[in-house]
Parts: C-alpha cells; sequence; structure tokens
C-alpha cells in the first residue's frame, strides 16, 4: 500500500488510558470507562459520583476495583440523579414557603416582592405548568420577578451524579473504575473523491472521521475508540429536542498518525493515535485516510425501467405494463478496494462526495452518494447522478401475444444520444425481461450478456455529438 496513508496510531495504548477511555459506536451510543476515586468508610456508606453523562443507562453501570489491596466493595443501591440544580427545581423545592422576588421596572429601578409560592411552574424530569404566587393576600399566576435564593444546599446536585450505597471491608482512598453504556454520542465517516481535470478516472481518495457529543458532560484527554459495523442495539424511542452544535476540527498530521484500525469481534475497531477532548455538543473532525493515485472505473447506465422487474405472477400479457421509460443517462464509478489499487482496508459506512478540478484548479462539487460498509478487496459502486449530455429513449415497435400457442413477442428500438462534442462513450443498457421467466432473446441489433433471469445487459458505443440506435426481439413461452 505505498500510496496509502491509514493514520497508524503512533502513541502506546498506555499513553492513551490517562483520561476517560471512550468506544464510540456509529449508531448513535457510547461505552464509557473514567478513573474515580472513592473516599470510603468501613461498612456501609453513601457515596456520589458525579459529572456523569445526562444520557447515561444507569443499569449499564459496571464498578471495578484498581487498588493493589482490594476493599471488597459492593454496591449495594444506585441512584441516578439526573435533575442537577437549576432555578426551576430550586423553587420547586420552596413550593408552600415565603420567596423574595425583584421586580425591574422599566425606569430601572427594581422593587421588591415577598410572596407565598404555592406552585413553582417546575415539573420534575421536564414540562412546565403556570407558577401560583400569594403576595398580601391576592394570587397571581405567575412570578412577580426574578427569584432571590438566601444559598445553595451544599449537598445539591451541580451535575448528573451515581449516589451508591457502597459496602466496603476498610476505610480509606479507593481507586476505581466505572464503566457505562450512554446515548447521545456518535460517529461517521465522510469521504472525497477527487478527480483531475482533463479527464481520466485517477482519484485523490481521503475520508474524515466525525465525531458528535450530546451528552451533556465534557470529556478532556480522551482516548477514543470507534466501532464500525452493525451493532444490535435496543433503542428506546427518541427524544426530541433543540440543541446548540459547536463545530471544531482536527487535522491529523503525518508525524502524529492516523486511526489505527483493527478487527475486533465481527466488526472493525479504529483506535485514534492522540487523546482528543469532545466537548458537549461538539462535532469534530478527523482525518483518517489518505490515498492519492486511486484508480477507478467511470461509466454510464441507461436503465429506462427503474423499479420494474419480473411481473412474478406466471405470465404477464398486460400491452400498457413497462411502457413508460426514463430518459436520463446514469454515472457510475466503480473503485477497486484492494491494495494494489493503493487501498485496501475496510471502510466504515458514511458519505461519499465527488470533486472534479476544473482547468483553474479549483475543485467543483459533482455530486455525492452514501457508502455501506465496505470490506477490503471487495468493489466500491458508486451512483453518482445523471449524465447532463446523454439521452436515452426507448419504444415499443411491436407486440403480439398467441394465447393457443402460448408465446408472446415484444420488440423495442432504444436511441442513445450522445451531445458531447469532442468525447465518444460507451452506455451501459440494462433491460428487464418482466413478462415471464421462460424467454429468449430471438434478435439484437448488439451483443449483450445476460445478467441473471430476468435481466439483459448491452453495451452500447456511442459517438461524439451522435446518435446509436439498438433494437432486440424477446420471445416468452408459457
Amino acid at each position: 500500500m505505498k500510496n496509502l496513508v491509514l493514520f497508524l496510531g503512533l502513541l502506546p495504548l498506555a499513553a492513551l488510558a490517562a483520561g476517560p477511555q471512550v468506544t464510540i459506536y456509529n449508531d448513535g451510543f457510547a461505552t464509557v470507562k473514567e478513573d474515580r476515586t472513592l473516599a470510603l468508610a468501613e461498612g456501609v456508606s453513601e457515596v456520589r459520583v458525579t459529572d456523569m453523562s445526562r444520557q447515561l443507562e444507569p443499569d449499564s453501570v459496571m464498578l471495578r476495583e484498581l487498588s493493589a489491596e482490594p476493599f471488597g466493595v459492593q454496591i449495594l443501591e444506585q441512584s441516578f440523579v439526573n435533575d442537577p440544580l437549576t432555578e426551576g427545581l430550586l423553587l420547586y423545592q420552596l413550593e408552600g414557603k415565603e420567596v423574595r422576588f425583584e421586580e425591574k421596572r422599566e425606569d430601572g429601578t427594581v422593587k421588591e416582592h415577598v410572596g407565598k409560592l404555592i406552585r413553582s411552574g417546575y415539573v420534575p424530569g421536564g414540562g412546565s405548568e403556570q407558577p401560583i404566587v400569594e403576595e398580601d393576600g391576592a394570587v397571581r399566576f405567575s412570578l412577580p420577578g426574578q427569584p432571590v435564593f438566601e444559598g445553595i444546599d451544599p449537598n445539591a446536585f451541580l451535575k448528573p451524579s451515581l449516589v451508591w450505597q457502597i459496602a466496603s471491608k476498610k476505610a480509606g482512598e479507593c481507586p476505581i473504575e466505572v464503566a457505562y453504556v450512554t446515548a447521545g454520542m456518535s460517529w461517521e465517516a465522510t469521504y472525497n473523491l477527487v478527480m483531475p481535470a482533463e479527464g481520466g478516472d485517477v482519484f485523490d481518495f481521503s475520508g474524515w472521521i466525525s465525531l458528535r457529543n450530546g451528552t451533556g458532560k465534557d470529556f478532556v484527554d480522551t482516548a477514543v475508540k470507534l466501532i464500525a459495523g452493525d451493532v444490535q442495539k435496543i433503542r428506546p424511542p427518541p427524544r426530541m429536542r433543540r440543541q446548540r452544535v459547536a463545530f471544531a476540527a482536527a487535522v491529523a498530521e503525518d508525524e502524529f498518525g492516523m486511526p489505527e484500525e483493527r478487527a475486533f469481534d465481527e466488526f472493525h475497531l479504529y483506535t485514534l493515535p492522540r487523546p482528543v477532548r469532545m466537548r458537549n455538543n461538539e462535532l469534530k473532525q478527523v482525518e483518517f485516510l489518505r490515498a492519492p493515485g486511486v484508480k477507478g472505473h467511470r461509466y454510464y447506465v441507461y436503465n429506462p425501467l427503474v423499479g420494474f422487474g419480473y411481473y412474478g405472477g406466471g405470465i404477464n400479457t398486460d400491452p400498457d405494463y413497462g411502457i413508460t421509460a426514463e430518459r436520463k443517462v446514469g454515472v457510475r464509478i466503480e473503485i477497486s478496494n484492494s491494495e494494489t489499487n493503493g487501498l485496501g482496508v475496510p471502510l466504515p459506512k458514511g458519505r461519499m462526495r465527488l470533486y472534479r478540478t476544473d482547468v483553474d484548479g479549483r475543485r467543483e462539487f459533482t455530486g455525492e452518494n452514501q457508502l455501506d460498509h465496505l470490506p477490503k478487496n471487495e468493489l466500491l459502486k458508486l451512483d453518482m447522478g445523471s449524465a447532463f449530455d446523454l439521452v436515452g429513449e426507448r419504444k415499443r415497435m411491436d407486440f403480439k401475444v398467441d394465447t393457443t400457442g402460448k408465446t408472446m413477442t415484444e420488440t423495442f428500438e432504444i436511441k442513445l444520444r450522445n451531445r458531447k462534442e469532442q468525447a465518444a462513450v460507451e452506455i451501459r443498457v440494462v433491460e428487464p425481461l418482466y413478462r415471464g421467466a421462460n424467454w429468449k432473446i430471438a434478435a439484437s441489433s448488439l451483443p449483450y450478456e445476460k445478467i441473471d433471469s430476468h435481466k439483459v445487459e448491452f453495451r452500447v458505443p456511442v459517438p461524439a455529438d451522435g446518435e446509436t440506435v439498438l433494437t432486440y426481439t424477446v420471445n416468452y413461452r408459457w
């Protein structure tokens, strides 16, 4: 793979383990492993582990002791507090009590109100309702101003937290690893294919990894692994909420390396070569693949009956079936994901963008498609839209049905026009033989290839600024 730069990790794994360790799956969830230290008393005590993911799955939490001399810890109870302290929560906790409010007037003065908070308007777990405040014997269904609090309970939860009732055989500082599954984190791959200015199908191939963190938590100096593949996961109903998303791009320079790829169980695992910082609501990008000089093959396909296939109900004698035909000629690209072609690595699914270099040296976007997971040594096939200067026209010239002899004959004429003034092209014409299972091409103006039991393909040369006419007749028997 002399042309391929696959961002191999240059740092030892021990160097990556100083901060949190996160394994992200491209289906919207992650596993997190963090080292913490617990201050334990002998016997049973309550311990709080704060700054957790807001979308943590509580029943996935696992604790592992890291002490050389085990404490024998055991979690007796666990609570996940996912309602950190806010103004609404403080008001909710003060329902039934006197609360001071400050009303800022338009002239800049401030009027103080003191009223009994009947209902705060805050609903635990989400939602809201009208607040109710009683002041000087009058009741209003709104807050009279900005609430003023006399202080905050030192035991208040400022971030999502796990609260454990832990049994320990001895007291002291116990180092642990806490691991859990969380939603709100995902990754995806995006690819760029750049073609040269003057013809040819030699591409510069590059790939990026986009990391998204919507967990409500920042991850600093984090060792990141990525799992590519379709992992079975039971998912709760989606929650719709608006987010502010920040963007950060991290271009991996060659001296720092690029992600290391290896097979893992029935999937593929990529390890980023250096710790990264993933802020909440941030989209971060890291380059993971660079392969110049990759050879591809671009060709044209005219499939006038997209969506039509074998009738499947015996024989179809409906004279109007399959008459409407598409006129556009599609553009396809095939690239061998092989080592001899400068690639030969598993490619995770993602969006593929195609660019053509203009005569002025600038790269212009010419199309995109979605790539599924592609193992090495497989063929990458891309549908890149339609050709502007190529047109197809399909017309049925003859149709006969002999119900006594149980035969049917159909003849088609397909005209292919090339309005490129300086380039001849070859167009692959795909024809579905949809009327029955027993068929035979009785006559054809050009050779054909049988693709499967109900489809043939013609390869039609079309001269520059010219037209080629293809005709064929098919016989069906039943």
